[in-house]
């Protein structure tokens, strides 16, 4: 027998698990973003004390123009790892959110699939055309959300190249300056 209320509890049940898949996954990619950017803070706190006692013991004006001519230009290394690191945690936990998603679209299509074969079956005659509409509508709207999760990847996959040719381009800026 096919009972409502039991597939609402259901569904229910899965939405707040995800809800809950997707709210462990942000909060967990915050904390690492966090962490990177207290760990970030603290090197270039280390590093402005290095600077600044390098700086006190200069013995004349010319070391201590050098010296901040030389400590003053920043670190495309620790740049290009920073920016790694950001966009490593962003799109893991894009990861784990998109795959909470993808689950979930699938349970509900598969619901959906069984509802409208249940709704078929229970149908007046003459509602072939009705069912058949949804069943069209709901295909593409699957389709849609495919196409979308394409365009995502292939951002994702552009911005993970953009990064790669930064990260290169900056190697190259440094042995030319070398």
């Amino acid at each position: 027998m096919y009972n409502v209320s039991e597939q609402l509890a259901s569904s229910s049940k899965a939405g707040v698990e995800t809800f809950v898949t997707m709210a462990n996954a942000t909060f967990a990619g915050f904390e690492r973003l966090a962490a990177l950017n207290l760990n970030t803070a603290r090197n270039l706190l280390e590093d402005s004390q290095v600077y600044a006692r390098a700086l006190l013991s200069a013995k004349d004006l010319q070391a201590f123009a050098a010296l901040q001519g030389t400590l003053a230009q920043p670190d495309p290394d620790a740049t290009a790892t920073y920016s790694r690191s950001v966009y490593e945690i962003a799109s893991q936990t894009q990861a784990t959110l998109s795959k909470a998603v993808e689950v979930r679209v699938a349970e509900l299509n598969e619901r959906l699939g069984m509802a409208f074969e249940k709704a078929a079956q229970t149908a007046p005659a003459g509602s072939d055309l009705a069912l058949n509409a949804m069943r069209t509508a709901l295909s593409a709207a699957n389709s849609a959300y495919d196409n979308m999760g394409k365009a995502a990847r292939q951002a994702a996959d552009l911005a993970e190249a953009n990064l790669a040719v930064a990260a290169s381009l900056a190697a190259r800026n440094r042995k030319q300056a070398a």
